[in-house]
């Protein structure tokens, strides 16, 4: 097939022709995986709609699929709640920086186009600190001070009371948002788990006494299964941190799907288990690292440095130690994160 080509800048015109062989020629091309993210922290610090469709579209253009939207965390609750509106009242930084839900139907919509799936993550039962400005009846471990290292990874601390609230709260959560945003995934956190929080809590401490045979393990376990089991029932898709169903023995049920993050060998452990996994190890995926650290209990660099460019990323094969051609196939593939404590929509 013979091609004719023109291009004229100003007096000054260019033709030439080139010969194709074999043509038409068709072309067949997949990704390796289904399931290629980006987490965007919105909590920590704000980003407006307009960076939000900005990322889509350069998502868009990487052939990227999956938009993790960790939309709330200990230091705000931006999106706006029809079932509990006092979160938003009091948990958001202004009335300015807040998501409401047509803006959040904007975005799902803007993301359908390209095509991109966004996924919600509300992050429970840890990291909940900023629930406590409308609701702290149902918290555990507030703001611990000054030793606050003790009682999570970062300031403030504070989680929801497992024992005084037995899921009600989350309940909630997970209705109103599980319809709210249409993706089928619905992750549900699970991450910075400290066992020390709810031991020292007079509430837990005195129901574990009063209901032989309970401990801190098998309330956490029950409300991790239950949790599991609400959002099966609005037809959503669980997925969970590695912090739940690794660290401690918590096994939920293996529908769930599992963020891998501790190390590159998570992802081993977690399809070992019968899990479905996502790749996004600290050391290869963290996108906010390497620019110091913002911790006072840390000294240098960030606890994740250094800085992760995109050679490290993508040198990254998530199924090379995975022998078992069943197992590999659970690995449905991997994000990278952006946690904004040190990030906003100008960096």
């Amino acid at each position: 097939m013979m091609v004719m080509c023109g291009e004229q800048v100003g007096d000054i015109a260019w033709h030439w022709s080139f010969l194709i062989k074999n043509a038409p020629v068709k072309t067949n091309d997949t990704p390796k995986f289904v399931y290629r993210g980006i987490l965007l922290d919105t909590s920590r610090n704000f980003y407006h709609v307009d960076s939000i469709l900005r990322t889509l579209d350069a998502m868009s253009y990487n052939n990227l699929n999956v938009l993790h939207w960790h939309i709330v965390d200990a230091f705000s609750w931006p999106v706006e709640s029809k079932v509990h509106p006092e979160l938003t009242e009091k948990g958001a930084y202004t009335t300015d920086m807040l998501y409401p839900y047509e803006e959040i139907k904007k975005i799902i919509n803007y993301a359908k186009s390209r095509p991109i799936r966004v996924m919600p993550e509300f992050n429970m039962p840890g990291n909940t600190f900023i629930v406590s400005d409308a609701h702290p009846e149902i918290m555990s471990c507030l703001n611990k001070q000054p030793n606050w290292d003790k009682f999570g990874p970062e300031p403030p601390s504070g989680q929801l009371n497992i024992a005084d609230l037995r899921g009600s709260f989350a309940f909630d959560v997970i209705t109103e948002y599980s319809r709210l945003f249409v993706d089928l995934g619905f992750h549900m956190g699970g991450g910075s788990l400290n066992l020390e929080w709810w031991k020292e809590d007079p509430v837990i401490e005195l129901y574990v006494c009063d209901h032989p045979g309970e401990s801190i393990e098998s309330l956490v376990k029950g409300w991790f299964n239950q949790t599991v089991g609400k959002i099966q029932e609005m037809g959503k898709v669980p997925f969970a941190r590695e912090d739940s169903m690794l660290n401690f023995g918590y096994e939920t049920k293996n529908t769930t799907i599992v963020e891998a993050w501790v190390s590159e060998d998570s992802v081993g452990k977690v399809v070992d288990k019968g899990y479905r996994a996502i790749a996004t190890s600290w050391n290869r995926h963290y996108l906010d690292c390497g620019h110091g650290s913002w911790l006072s209990n840390f000294e240098g660099s960030s606890w994740c440095g250094p800085y992760k460019g995109w050679q490290k990323i993508y040198s990254y094969n998530p199924r090379a130690k995975i022998t078992d051609p069943a197992k590999q196939k659970l690995v449905l593939g991997g994000e990278v994160a952006l946690w904004s404590a040190q990030s906003d929509e100008t960096t």
